[in-house]
Order: structure tokens, then C-alpha cells, then sequence
């Protein structure tokens, strides 16, 4: 994380305390009212401009607890918070915060990451194990990548890099308040939300094997935090349905959960969609529309395909998960100030994204604070039964009108689904079964030979084998004559697919179950093209 490098700020004409603070000790503050008095001459009041709009009352009624060492830098914060209208408390020592904590509630505590005897850590512990919903914000003079991400997983909210101006600290304290606010306003009903779901979970995740247990296990304890996950794992493993799983359990469930397709989108579209667009921004634009980092205001934001994110849009992005604030399209000034929790998601090692320049690192570390893989589901096929049940089950009800009595699996067909390598994963292993339940008679035995795999035409998954079956043997090198044989594989799937999609990429994506994407990508590689007649060449 880099420093922050601010401009001088002028001396207001009050004699507060806040204003005789020298930079150098690492807040510099502008007053209030001279900030009003600069609104362009409008004299508009400060509330008008300030999107959360936090009622004086509400300031009123929360406790904010400053600790620091630094004795000038505590009081120049408390004097700003202070007139802004909240309740602060101080404390110098690690020892006396301990003792503040443990036996009063706080709102929001602003500590010191590194002070003697009880670091901020401590405290932050201390604090979360008291009262879980305490909103923590460290502030450290040392923003280095490891220490940051510590104190994220630890429980803080955000950080605060020294030196920061009075400005960085209102912004970042209100957006902190506009999350008490809510959670206030929703406190009953997510408690009662919680006991009726604590045992139980909504949305279904199938699975007995241990490797995806510990998936949902990491899920279930991040959940109730408003820390950023970072999903990984191959295209159809469930990445939403953990992020929905994460959002329904949160603080923020009764607030929305606004997905984004980073790969589904040009770049130009994508960052209108996110950031929204002022009226004249570009042809069309003929009014001013909010993007869905608003839309997911006190909520979560589901990135999914964050590596297809272009560089520019990135930063951009870095930037409103730092400050909190949106600028639209088109906009010179700040639009709205947000509280979201992100969710992020990729089908790729993120890791090798960050080192081919594909993710940018300091983007990757602050969504990346838990991350969570997915196996593939070939890597538990204990769980294809469960799966194949319960698909078969779900869709014979949802395409019948009457109640039949469902079909069952024999054992060989559990066998078959269990011996294929299912590379769209959870996603093929449900469109095949759903293929099933439409055609198979009410209470019938599905047996192999019932269930499709690849092509439409095939009846059989003796077909399946097919290509294996024509195979010569050569005097290539065994990696040669496998890349040769994958090559081979991949072009005739390919002209496969998108002829039977009759040239419809994105009718060609959902038949395969991989994103558009992949198939230009794949196109490209083998030099498939379309005709103008939707054939492929």
C-alpha cells in the first residue's frame, strides 16, 4: 500500500485545537466550516454533499475509542470527530485500552498498530472478542502488504496509512458510521434471521467429501466478518453459489447481492455497469445513472472473472475499495461515498495472473484477505451420488405437472457418472441430468445408456469413447502424440459446438458450460472462424 501525499492545508480562522496541528506529526485537518465556504459558493450546508448522510442524532449515539501513543496526533483526531458530532474516548496506552474494551462498548475503535507492551493486534482481539460487531480501524505508519493483510484477517475493518488528513479520516469514519447505521436498523432481524438459519443452510452446497467440507466450513466462519473472499477454482465448481452462501449468512443479508461478470462485458460497458455514468458522458448516455458499486451499497459486490478485468478498470476499482468513493463516468467530482463488502472470483490461478501482469498485486492482496479453492469434481467424486439425486430429483419436479414417481439412478449409472472426468464440473454434471429427467419415463431405472454425454445425437456413452477408438499409435514422444491427440480433441469439439449452436457464441458458451471467453480463445488457437452464415470454417 503507498503512502498518501497531501496538499498543504490552509489555516482556518478558529482557533480550534485541530487547526494548530502541525503536518508533520501526521494529520493535517482543514475546518468544517471553511470547507463549506469553498462548496463553489453555493453556501449549500455540508450534509447536502455528503451521500450517507448520517443524521446529527444518529453521530450522537456513537462511541468512537481512539488509541495512540502519540499524544498530539490523539487529540488533533478526537478534536476533528468531535466536532463533527461523535462521542470519542481516549487512550494513550495499550494497557488502559485493553481495560476500556473489556469493559465498555464501542461502535468504532480507531488503534494504533504498533505501540509497546499491547500492540494494536491485541487490542483489535480483545475488542472482536467482546463485541464481534465492533467496526476496527487500525492506523499504522508502517502500511506494509503483510502487516495490512494480518490485521484484515484478524477482524479490522480497514486501515488508516500515516500520515492521513482530517479529510481521509471524516470520510473514512463516516463511512464506517453509515455501517453502524445499518447494522443498527437490521439488528433484530438478523438476529432473528441467524437463529432460524444457524443449523440449516438455504442455499444447498452438496458434498460429503472432505476437501469440499473444508471449502464450506472456511465460507461458514468468514461469513458473519465483512472481510473480502476471494473464490478460485475451474468453471462450474459453484464459485456463486459459495459467494450467495457467504452473502445469506452475513450481517448484510438482508441487503443486496449484486453480481458482475467481469468477462461478459467490454471494457467501456463494464466500467459504465460498475462505476455508472453522468448525463453526456458518452452517445446514449442521456441521464445520469448510478452504478452497481451504488446499487450494492450496504451489501455485496460479486465479482466473478476478475482476471478478464482490464488494468485501467482495476485501479479504478483499488481505488473505491480504499476510500470508499465512487466517481461515475464522465464526472469530476465525487458521486457517492459506499459501504460493500467484495466477493471476488476466477477460474484462474490468481496467483500466476498477479506474476504475468494480468492481476495487479496491490488489487489482488486487499480482496484476497480469505481466500477459498474449490476442487474440481473429479477430486470428490463421493459427492457425484448426492449431486445426481438431487439434480434428477429438482428437475423431474420442476419440467412435470403431475406427480409422477421420480426415476432412479441404477448402480451402474452412479459408476458411469463417477468415471467421468466431468471437466465443466458441477455445472455439466446438472445439465446432464436435467437432459435425463426430461426424457426418461416417471419411475423408470436410467441406466447408462440413458444418459447423454457430449453430443445430442448420442444416445450412448459408448460414443463418448469414440475418438480414443481411432487413435494410432505413432513414434512420437508420448507428450507429443498427447498434445497432438488434445489438439485434434479441441478443434473437433469446437466446430462440434458452435454448429450445433448454429454460430450463437453465447447459445455455443451455455451448451459447454464455459464462459464466451474461452471460446473465441480456443477459436483463435485452432484458426476457427464463423462464415457469414454462422459455419464454421
Amino acid at each position: 500500500m503507498s503512502r498518501h501525499t497531501f496538499r498543504p492545508t490552509r489555516r482556518s480562522e478558529s482557533n480550534s485545537h485541530a487547526d494548530l496541528i502541525p503536518q508533520a506529526v501526521g494529520v493535517t485537518t482543514e475546518h468544517p466550516k471553511e470547507k463549506v465556504a469553498e462548496s463553489k459558493g453555493t453556501g449549500a450546508p455540508q450534509s447536502s454533499r455528503d451521500p450517507l448522510s448520517i443524521p446529527a442524532d444518529v453521530k450522537a449515539g456513537i462511541r468512537i475509542l481512539l488509541v495512540d501513543d502519540e499524544r498530539t496526533l490523539r487529540e488533533s483526531c478526537a478534536s476533528v470527530l468531535q466536532m463533527d458530532g461523535f462521542k470519542v474516548t481516549l487512550a494513550g496506552r495499550g494497557e488502559e485500552a485493553l481495560d476500556l474494551v473489556r469493559h465498555q462498548t464501542f461502535d468504532i475503535i480507531l488503534v494504533d498498530l504498533y505501540m509497546s507492551q499491547v500492540s494494536g493486534l491485541d487490542i483489535l482481539r480483545a475488542a472482536l472478542e467482546t463485541n464481534r460487531d465492533t467496526i476496527i480501524v487500525v492506523m499504522t505508519g508502517n502500511p506494509s502488504v503483510t502487516n495490512s493483510v494480518e490485521a484484515l484477517r484478524a477482524g479490522a475493518w480497514d486501515y488508516l496509512p500515516k500520515p492521513f488528513s482530517a479529510t481521509h479520516l471524516q470520510v473514512l469514519v463516516g463511512r464506517a458510521s453509515h455501517a453502524v447505521m445499518v447494522n443498527r436498523e437490521a439488528s433484530d432481524l438478523r438476529l432473528q434471521v441467524m437463529q432460524q438459519h444457524s443449523h440449516s443452510e438455504t442455499i444447498p452446497l452438496i458434498g460429503i467429501s472432505p476437501i469440499f467440507r473444508q471449502a464450506v466450513d472456511m465460507a461458514r466462519k468468514v461469513a458473519p466478518t465483512d472481510a473480502s473472499v476471494f473464490i478460485s477454482g475451474e468453471s462450474g465448481t459453484g464459485k456463486e453459489v459459495i459467494a450467495q452462501f457467504i452473502h445469506h449468512h452475513s450481517r448484510r443479508a438482508k441487503r443486496p447481492m449484486v453480481p458482475i461478470n467481469c468477462a461478459a462485458l467490454p471494457e467501456p460497458l463494464l466500467e459504465s455497469e460498475m462505476f455508472g455514468h453522468r448525463k453526456g458522458a458518452f452517445t446514449g448516455a442521456d441521464r445520469d445513472k448510478p452504478g452497481l458499486l451504488e446499487t450494492a451499497n450496504g451489501g455485496t459486490l460479486f465479482l466473478d472473472e476478475l482476471t478478464e478485468m482490464s488494468l485501467p478498470l482495476q485501479a479504478k476499482l483499488l481505488r473505491v475499495i480504499q476510500d470508499g468513493v465512487v466517481r461515475r463516468v464522465g464526472s469530476e467530482s465525487q458521486d457517492a461515498v459506499v459501504d460493500v463488502r467484495f466477493i471476488s472470483a476466477t477460474n484462474r490461478d490468481p496467483q500466476h495472473a498477479v506474476e504475468t501482469g494480468v492481476l495487479r498485486g496491490d488489487l489482488f492482496y486487499r480482496l484476497r484477505v480469505v481466500p477459498i479453492v474449490l476442487p474440481p469434481l473429479r477430486r470428490r467424486p463421493e459427492d457425484i451420488p448426492l449431486l445426481a439425486n438431487h439434480f434428477l430429483t429438482h428437475y423431474w419436479h420442476r419440467h412435470r405437472q403431475m406427480p409422477d414417481r421420480v426415476p432412479r439412478l441404477s448402480d451402474d449409472s452412479i459408476a458411469f457418472l463417477r468415471s467421468r472426468p466431468w471437466q465443466g464440473n458441477v455445472r455439466e454434471l446438472q445439465n446432464v441430468i436435467e437432459h435425463v429427467a426430461v426424457l426418461v419415463d416417471p419411475d423408470q431405472v436410467i441406466n447408462p445408456q440413458d444418459i447423454p454425454l457430449y453430443d445430442e445425437e448420442s444416445g450412448s456413452s459408448e460414443q463418448v469413447r469414440a475418438p480414443s477408438q481411432g487413435f494410432a499409435v505413432t513414434d512420437d514422444p508420448y507428450h507429443v502424440a498427447k498434445e497432438r491427440l488434445i489438439s485434434d480433441f479441441e478443434k473437433e469439439y469446437l466446430v462440434r459446438l458452435v454448429s450445433r449452436a448454429g454460430g450463437n457464441m453465447s447459445k455455443a458458451a451455455r451448451l459447454a458450460s464455459v464462459d464466451r471467453t474461452t471460446l473465441y480463445r480456443l477459436m483463435d488457437k485452432h484458426n476457427v472462424v464463423r462464415s457469414s452464415s454462422g459455419e464454421v470454417e
